[in-house]
């Protein structure tokens, strides 16, 4: 974090408070929806760990064997695992999108919402079948160092995932048409211009199906680089400069690279935290080779990603405060952007102030009232 974090071109906030932009009834009102759906994911994420654990210290006979093919039987293990797991889980997740439905967020219907938690599923169930698969071949080829080769087979995936997820994995759940056209486009490419920047292709998602949230992304490599814009952006809520400043946000992330900086971070910490999952598997699973290792293999790694994902998590805001800065720098727009900001928070139904510990460990974004408060910053500077 320390090699990869900004250095220059971020503007530092003002203090600002949470009753000049929003009403205690516009606050109450996200809270209320935030904090059930939070109890909801923690609830989920100890049902899954209970689960590891117990497996983790009482694998069933059939994860013990023997087996004649053992890295078979490994994959079908960390398929079966996958759908195990998420089906403990799926009450949990339908109550979260009642309670989405209930508030206007989700627009999607249950039948829809059902086919979108089937193609996860499977999807989760096909990656855990093979990440299974793979663990237990390294474990059982090299035990003392399999992190070593592990390392590289996870850089390798995470590039090839990040170039192909834009034209393979996403159109599974949802639909990307080329920007037609348009004042938008227009805008997209003039601001792409003056950042000085190739933009690759910019889609627009049928978000609108499944939700009323607003978003924008960067995703791809090389030739499927893109910038990504909800339906939901273009729908009419917001200014044409609230847009551009959404445009401009995301063309910062495409000027300073940060999506392959994204995975240069992975390059850094992959072989101390792969080390890491290795010694804590050890540590429950003793001596284990077959696929009974695959729950403690899971609990390893989801204690240590946690660790190493709180640290992205501070880096990624450290990454989108440059990204609002450069916007703000490009447009000049500060009554957009802090109008923009009040819009999604109650569009999204966020929490413009969360506890400071739960957005330490969990956000990936600056708060609202920080994003707000660069805006304020940028305008005292402008002056």
């Amino acid at each position: 974090m320390l090699l990869l974090r900004p250095r220059s071109g971020v503007i530092e906030p003002v203090s600002v408070e949470a009753g000049s932009y929003f009403t205690s009834a516009q606050i109450e009102r996200a809270r209320a929806y935030r904090r059930p759906q939070l109890v909801l994911f923690a609830a989920s994420a100890a049902i899954e760990t209970a689960a590891l654990a117990w497996l983790a210290r009482r694998p069933p006979q059939a994860l013990r064997g023997p087996f004649r093919r053992p890295v078979a039987a490994a994959g079908a293990a960390g398929a079966v695992l996958s759908l195990g797991l998420a089906g403990a889980q799926l009450p949990l997740g339908a109550i979260s999108h009642r309670r989405a439905k209930a508030v206007g967020l989700a627009t999607q219907g249950w039948g829809g919402w059902a086919l979108d938690v089937a193609r996860a599923r499977a999807l989760g169930a096909v990656f855990a079948g093979a990440g299974g698969a793979g663990a237990v071949a390294l474990i059982r080829h090299r035990p003392s160092d399999w992190w070593l080769s592990g390392s590289a087979a996870l850089l390798g995936l995470a590039v090839a995932g990040t170039y192909l997820s834009p034209v393979v994995i996403d159109p599974i759940f949802n639909r990307f048409e080329a920007m037609a056209e348009g004042e938008t486009r227009g805008d997209v490419l003039e601001l792409a211009r003056r950042a000085g920047v190739s933009v690759g292709e910019v889609y627009v998602a049928d978000a609108s199906r499944r939700t009323t949230a607003v978003n924008a992304y960067v995703t791809g490599l090389g030739r499927t680089k893109r910038v990504v814009l909800f339906d939901t952006l273009l729908d009419g809520d917001f200014t044409r400069d609230e847009v551009r400043l959404v445009v401009a946000h995301e063309l910062a992330h495409v000027r300073h690279r940060d999506v392959p900086r994204s995975l240069v971070f992975m390059v850094l910490v992959a072989p101390a935290g792969l080390y890491a999952t290795a010694q804590l598997t050890e540590a429950l699973a003793p001596g284990e080779r077959s696929p009974a290792v695959l729950p403690a293999l899971a609990l390893a790694a989801g204690a240590v990603g946690a660790v190493v994902g709180t640290i992205a998590n501070r880096l990624s805001r450290a990454v989108e405060r440059r990204a609002d800065s450069f916007s703000l720098e490009q447009t000049g727009g500060v009554e957009a952007f802090i109008g923009f900001e009040k819009g999604i928070v109650l569009r999204n139904l966020a929490d413009p102030d969360p506890p400071r510990l739960l957005h330490t460990l969990m956000s990936t974004h600056p708060t609202t009232l920080e994003r707000i408060g660069i805006a304020k910053g940028y305008e005292a500077g402008a002056r």
